[in-house]
């Protein structure tokens, strides 16, 4: 009912106000992150313990550096981020936060696009970290490649930030939250990760950008429809 109601108002009204309500909210997310740094802490610890656990268990006889870097960036991505996602709305269930953001005059889909553009920022930034941090620690070449690589990092974490958020959004109503994420969210991570695993791995092999246009398409075209599903799909993961 409730939900019905401000539908009714004055819906012009409102949808001009969706880009400043989504910034609101990842602004109000990161700030809450900025101050505890709880969240990030945590991933990136996870991302640099995971890059030496791998940089000391590595035969460099076995495997060259550039063969296994790819598979170690998505891993770590993937798992680092989602340390991120499963606390964006566990922060908002101690003192019913959600629900205060609920009953005010916002859309839910704002809701969402300001919950998935915190997340977006949080997975970057533990990016931001990672990548330099497996370059140096495997002797990876700094090359021009690396802005393709940067390039394939923004658009898996966009298509990775609205997934995660949906099904965030979800497990947050259970009580176990911390389980039910990835076993949720992981299939449908598949999609963007392998695309992206293989498109890092031809860049760090040495090919021009030019080998990885399809997997660039694959990953555009992944995040439209991810990110068009889920933003429609989020109202409804909140009814009661």
């Amino acid at each position: 009912m409730r939900a019905h109601g401000r539908c009714g108002v004055s819906a012009s009204f409102r949808e001009p106000s969706f880009v400043a309500d989504a910034v609101r909210i990842a602004r109000k997310d990161l700030l809450i992150e900025f101050r505890t740094r709880s969240g990030f802490l945590s991933a990136t610890v996870f991302a640099m313990l995971s890059i030496a656990i791998f940089r000391f268990s590595w035969d460099p006889t076995a495997v060259t550096s550039i063969d296994l870097a790819p598979g170690i960036v998505w891993v770590i991505f993937t798992f680092a981020g989602l340390l991120g996602l499963n606390r964006s709305f566990g922060v908002e269930q101690a003192d019913r936060a959600l629900d205060a953001l609920l009953a005010s005059p916002v859309s839910r889909e704002a809701v969402f696009a300001g919950k998935a553009l915190g997340n977006l920022c949080f997975v970057l930034a533990v990016q931001v970290i990672a990548l330099p941090t497996l370059a140096l620690f495997f002797g990876l070449p700094v090359a021009p490649e690396w802005w393709g690589v940067g390039a394939i990092a923004l658009l898996a974490a966009v298509g990775f930030a609205a997934v995660g958020t949906l099904f965030a959004a979800i497990a947050s109503n259970t009580r176990l939250a911390e389980m039910l994420l990835p076993m949720l969210a992981l299939p449908f991570f598949v999609p963007v990760l392998i695309p992206a695993a293989q498109a890092t791995s031809k860049l760090l092999a040495g090919l021009p950008l030019t080998e990885v246009i399809a997997e660039l398409k694959i990953l555009a075209a992944f995040d439209i429809v991810f990110v068009a599903a889920c933003t429609l799909a989020f109202p409804f993961t909140l009814e009661e």
